[in-house]
């Protein structure tokens, strides 16, 4: 009998629909949540960095992966042709922001570069999701294949929609005085944005982080009036419950479709070959944005350092696995499975084994630092 009884449970879970549920549900409440707590003013500081990472290391992870990849697939005779590759690479290339504001928080990394970590993650879920897009649109043979507009679409189309609807409604939260409505409205603010944008074939990922951004920004502007309207702080009190809600629910919902899954069978093949094309990918990807923003690489990192730190960092999430799900109605099965078991073991990889020792790969890079100065200081003394 419990043997049934979990073989029903795994049956239900299938059937769930966890892309609805993360991308038409609770996607935009825990950007906004996230992206509420930037810290401006390191955001405008580290502004390079951030928006290279978040376009140019997605965009060439993603390629690079999917290239990397479809060489497997030659070399084993998997099922894949190029295309299929990149997609798998979009698919697992993107930060996940979640992840990443859930556990480095708690790590002590510096706020200068903490925030680089976390506004990167951010972004470029949108960056993922619209190179997901395109490249799919190339697999089915859709009308909807010219990046450049597709990516002009979705992300200033997002802003733009985010900028003026937030604008509208904060007018109307300064006119109140009940710290309820402020978070009534700020509920409206990033659900409207979201629906209008997906409705008109914009970002709303971007968007929920642009409003939580502006109302992050706007609320600093009348810190005084809010302190006084809301001296128990329920705003941000709320904000803070519903990300660590929403945020504990996804990973356990992400742990039980687990028990669901088919495991492939080129799965020897494709998993331990696509955690390092992961890692490789990722690095080259922040090596070459890196280069364009040397001068303006926050915390004192050398080049190889902030590499380093920028590739073992790299969470992945909730999205990725959204995404991999989105794929079935278009991908045989066998490539299905091999999205799906891809995914979960690149998931199961950067939280477990990356989230649980990028503390110590953190300090020891803050020591070679803190030995490379003290040597470039010994020379300069000596000069």
């Amino acid at each position: 009998m419990p043997v049934d009884a979990l073989i029903l449970f795994t049956d239900r879970m299938g059937k769930f629909g966890f892309e609805e549920y993360l991308m038409d549900g609770v996607l935009c409440f825990m950007l906004f949540a996230g992206a509420s707590k930037v810290n401006m003013s390191k955001f405008r500081q580290n502004l390079k960095p951030i928006c290279l990472l978040a376009l140019l290391t997605t965009l060439i992870s993603s390629f690079l992966y999917g290239i990397l990849f479809y060489a497997i697939a030659v070399l084993f005779s998997l099922p894949m042709d190029i295309w299929m590759c990149i997609l798998l690479g979009c698919v697992v290339s993107p930060t996940d922001p979640i992840a990443a504001t859930g556990i480095l928080n708690k790590i002590g990394l510096s706020k200068n570069v903490c925030s680089v970590i976390e506004n990167e993650s951010l972004f470029n879920d949108g960056t993922g999701v619209t190179l997901f897009i395109f490249v799919r649109s190339i697999i089915i043979h859709s009308k909807d294949n010219n990046f450049a507009l597709l990516m002009f679409k979705e992300i200033v189309g997002a802003i733009a929609v985010a900028l003026i609807i937030s604008w509208i409604l904060f007018r109307l939260l300064k006119l109140t005085r009940d710290p309820v409505k402020y978070i009534l409205i700020s509920l409206l603010d990033v659900s409207a944005v979201y629906m209008i944008c997906e409705h008109l074939g914009f970002s709303g990922v971007i968007a929920s982080v642009v409003c939580g951004m502006f109302f992050s920004y706007s609320m600093n502007k009348i810190e005084r009036s809010v302190i006084v309207v809301d001296p128990h702080n329920y705003y941000g009190d709320f904000w803070e419950i519903i990300e660590n809600i929403l945020n504990s629910v996804l990973f356990v919902m992400i742990g039980l479709l687990a028990l669901d899954i088919n495991i492939s069978r080129y799965a020897p093949i494709v998993i331990p070959v696509s955690i390092m094309i992961l890692i490789l990918s990722r690095a080259i990807g922040v090596f070459i944005s890196s280069i364009l923003t040397k001068n303006d690489i926050p915390g004192n990192y050398s080049l190889k350092e902030f590499v380093i730190l920028m590739t073992w960092s790299a969470l992945k999430g909730g999205l990725s696995l959204a995404l991999a799900f989105g794929t079935a109605e278009y991908l045989d099965n066998d490539v299905y499975n091999i999205f799906i078991n891809v995914t979960y073991v690149t998931i199961f990889f950067t939280v477990l084994v990356q989230g649980l020792t990028v503390r110590r790969v953190y300090f020891a890079l803050e020591k070679h630092k803190a030995d490379r100065l003290k040597i470039l200081r010994e020379q300069g003394k000596g000069r």
